[in-house]
């Protein structure tokens, strides 16, 4: 993984450079269509909606955008930074494309999560001469971005980068701040983003996958990158990844509430109420990874001996995320996405119905972590994490699609229900 712009080429040269690229081989525009165009977590509620966009209506301003899924969220990634996906292969030739809601629709994703720490992923494979954007669109779309949404991107990831993505950087170089080019970083091979995020819970197109399988095989024996570690078998004390049951029934105390949620919700409550920003804070990736193996091994972890706050935040947010259904659950997928459609004077009733209809340990784990959230945006005042910012942070880790990725049409309808959850909780859980 390389983050170096250092090369310095002079603006004619470069400029020529750009004008002689070609983008990819005609092979590779010639791959075949993905094995499903929508997510399974799309087509799940396709009898509610059009079947290329399931949750926006056909005459939704940005309906044309959202059903070719260019843009996605992708849950936390190893820091406990949102993950935002930009996938160029799904970009549709330019004649079909209006380019400006294009960047509004990728605006608006990350508008719910520029007050907190994120992560950009852009899949470039698939960008040819037929769907690429103009060059003075890509210009006018990087001073769009203003210090707004540049301060709290951490990292910005360009997967399979080649000479024409690289001669463009160079190309835009006096116009990118010094700062924000060192958060770019060139990703040769898809086992290089595993330092970053757990590649499974991407929605990775089968595209990208196979010119990954392809490079990797032009490669001699002795240049082979490292493949993606396999999935180890679960240790007998396992923790993170493990079933709500099967926690519970290894709990000394019989407990439904894991203990990492009591751990980090018990210090959290503690020390964590009048932190401004909680949850939106990213930590050290090292001390997260202990943390857990210790967990795992069934050592016990005091917070208050590492006093760090955003690390306890971080690894409730990992915990949940990784578990192996989300909270809410598969079963409850449908009905949360289409909330919406419930009228305002039956919505406290029917989500009482709707989380009371889930298993005993996710019903005791939800209850007590929206009462500990309600505490924290009860001292919203101080540490500005109000029940729509929480909602923002924790919808995504409360529930996701089988195949983990979410488009912002999918994760509007998720965040706009676990707000009314926090608006509602005195009446829900009681």
């Amino acid at each position: 993984m390389s983050s170096e712009l250092l090369v310095d080429v002079g603006d004619d040269s470069a400029t020529a450079q750009l004008g002689q690229l070609k983008l990819t081989t005609i092979e590779d525009q010639q791959w075949p269509a993905d094995e499903s165009f929508l997510s399974k977590s799309e087509t799940d509620v396709s009898q509610q909606f059009d079947a290329s966009s399931p949750h926006l209506p056909w005459d939704h301003p940005f309906y044309d955008i959202a059903r070719h899924q260019i843009i996605e969220v992708a849950g936390d990634d190893n820091f406990g930074r949102k993950v935002i996906v930009f996938n160029a292969c799904r970009m549709p030739p330019q004649h079909q494309l209006d380019h400006h809601k294009l960047l509004m629709y990728l605006k608006g994703t990350l508008d719910q999560y520029v007050e907190s720490d994120y992560t950009l992923i852009y899949f470039h494979h698939g960008l040819t001469s037929e769907n690429k954007p103009s060059l003075s669109w890509l210009r006018d779309a990087y001073r769009e971005f203003d210090r707004k949404y540049k301060k709290n991107i951490k990292a910005l990831y360009i997967v399979h980068p080649t000479m024409f993505i690289k001669t463009l950087l160079i190309l835009f170089k006096p116009i990118i701040s010094f700062k924000f080019g060192r958060k770019i970083n060139y990703v040769s091979y898809l086992s290089e983003l595993e330092d970053v995020v757990k590649c499974d819970q991407l929605v990775i197109p089968s595209r990208v996958r196979e010119y990954d399988n392809k490079l990797r095989a032009s490669l001699k024996p002795t240049t082979q990158p490292p493949m993606s570690p396999p999935h180890s078998p679960p240790l007998p004390s396992q923790v993170f990844g493990v079933p709500l049951t099967l926690l519970r029934q290894r709990d000394p105390d019989v407990d439904p509430v894991p203990v990492v949620m009591r751990d980090t919700v018990g210090f959290l409550s503690e020390q964590g109420l009048e932190i401004e920003g909680i949850f939106r804070r990213s930590a050290n990736v090292t001390l997260v990874k202990e943390v857990q193996l210790r967990y795992n091994s069934g050592a016990t972890v005091n917070f208050r001996e590492m006093e760090d706050v955003h690390l306890a935040a971080v690894i409730l947010k990992t915990f949940l995320r990784e578990l192996p259904e989300p909270l809410l659950t598969y079963q409850l997928y449908n009905d949360i996405v289409n909330f919406a459609s419930v009228s305002s004077e039956s919505q406290v009733t029917v989500m009482k119905t709707l989380v009371e209809s889930l298993p005993e340990e996710n019903y005791a784990s939800l209850r007590y972590l929206i009462t500990f959230l309600a505490q924290v945006s009860a001292n919203s005042e101080v540490n500005k994490m109000t029940n729509s910012n929480l909602a923002v942070v924790f919808g995504p880790n409360l529930l996701w699609g089988r195949d983990n990725a979410m488009s912002l049409s999918a994760i509007g309808p998720i965040n706009n229900f676990t707000r009314t959850l926090l608006d509602q909780q005195h009446l829900v859980f009681a």
